[in-house]
């Protein structure tokens, strides 16, 4: 079955929708314009329950179908990212830095457009649950919204979400079994040291060197201590210090970013991190400060519901336009406190050649919003039938 013809007679209407939230983006949990309109949307769509602020400002919307049974979860994320656009379309932003750099404005149209067909139809058993999220990107907007019990309260049974792919051909679905993204941490480590005149080392200990030192060692967790087949990355991403070119620093600076998808590894970073800055405080006589800062956990699908998605994947867009093992990657997602909450499934629907993500020239692809929505239609359809 191809997109379903309902939903491709409004795609006009997800149009207009995607294009209006992409020129009025809002951050993190500030997405109140853009829940008010995702709430007026649904009012007219008819569903039968709408619950605002949880999490915040995010949004559950209940559609019962015909007779009882579960309540499955589909997922949008509505905030943006603090970018300023370069695409000069007609659509562009109208607020200066910030921009749906991530296609988050696809994601509410695609489940907006499957909210307007559930509505209309309901040929399915039980309730779904139409969960808009805010503060995906830096916030963990996912996690408020299981923090405020949102899985008990409407008795979510199991959750489902994508995400666009750019570089991906158009239509197609890609996704995985077990970690699909990787658990993300952020580490800062702050250098005190003895300043002085450039001249004169010997009466410094120099914060400088001390860094230098610290990011070199930081390099061989990932070459030295965990096995080839764990995948990790870490990276250091900044380094600050220094004011000119004839004076020693008291301070420096350092920050990144560590990716793992097994506990055991993460552990083992930040342990090893732990040693190398006490070591190095000693052998440069400075004082070194790490914070660690755990963030979102491994986004983990679960192998049943995984199947499941693929087999709904299948029918909407074909046997050939979906790749059920495509591996794991490093980038992050809140989805994961919702999965880890319950099971489910997270996808990639491919939008075509183009821009990444978060790059000032990204665009979603309004054409393969009907594809998404027919998805998350037919995964209530087929997943609860009446």
């Amino acid at each position: 079955m191809p997109v379903l013809n309902r939903i491709a007679d409004y795609a006009d209407q997800m149009t207009a929708w995607r294009r209006h939230l992409h020129q009025h983006p809002e951050l993190g949990f500030d997405c109140h314009g853009t829940a008010a309109f995702v709430a007026e949307r649904l009012r007219e769509f008819g569903v039968d329950e709408i619950h605002e602020g949880i999490g915040q400002t995010g949004i559950v919307a209940i559609i019962e179908g015909q007779g009882p049974g579960p309540t499955m979860g589909l997922r949008a994320d509505m905030d943006a990212l603090p970018m300023t656009e370069e695409t000069g379309l007609p659509h562009a932003s109208t607020v200066p830095g910030r921009m749906h750099a991530c296609g988050h404005d696809g994601h509410t149209t695609m489940l907006l457009g499957a909210a307007k067909y559930l509505a209309e139809t309901r040929n399915f058993a039980g309730r779904v649950a139409l969960i808009f999220q805010p503060a995906e990107e830096n916030g963990g907007g996912g996690d408020a919204m299981v923090q405020d019990g949102m899985m008990e309260r409407f008795g979510i049974t199991r959750v489902f979400a994508m995400h666009n792919n750019p570089g991906q051909a158009m239509g197609t679905f890609q996704t995985t079994p077990g970690p699909i993204m990787a658990a993300v941490d952020t580490f800062e480590i702050h250098v005190a040291g003895r300043g002085g005149h450039g001249a004169m080392p010997h009466l410094t200990a120099d914060p400088v060197v001390a860094a230098v030192g610290v990011v070199g060692a930081i390099q061989t967790i990932s070459s030295r201590n965990h096995h080839t087949a764990d995948d990790l990355a870490l990276s250091v991403t900044q380094i600050h210090t220094g004011s000119a070119d004839n004076i020693v620093p008291d301070t420096a600076w350092i920050c990144g970013t560590v990716r793992t998808f097994a506990p055991h590894v993460r552990d083992m970073v930040r342990r090893r991190m732990t040693q190398i800055c006490d070591g190095h405080a000693q052998a440069y006589d400075v004082q070194i400060r790490l914070d660690y800062q755990e963030g979102y956990p491994a986004t983990i699908n679960d192998p049943e519901q995984t199947g499941f998605a693929v087999r709904v994947a299948r029918d909407v867009a074909g046997d050939h336009a979906v790749i059920p093992d495509a591996g794991r990657e490093m980038g992050a997602e809140d989805f994961s406190y919702m999965l880890n909450a319950r099971p489910g499934c997270y996808l990639f629907l491919g939008q075509g050649d183009g821009p990444g993500v978060h790059n000032p020239r990204y665009d979603f692809n309004d054409a393969v919003a009907p594809v998404g929505a027919s998805f998350l239609a037919r995964l209530v359809e087929t997943g609860q039938p009446r």
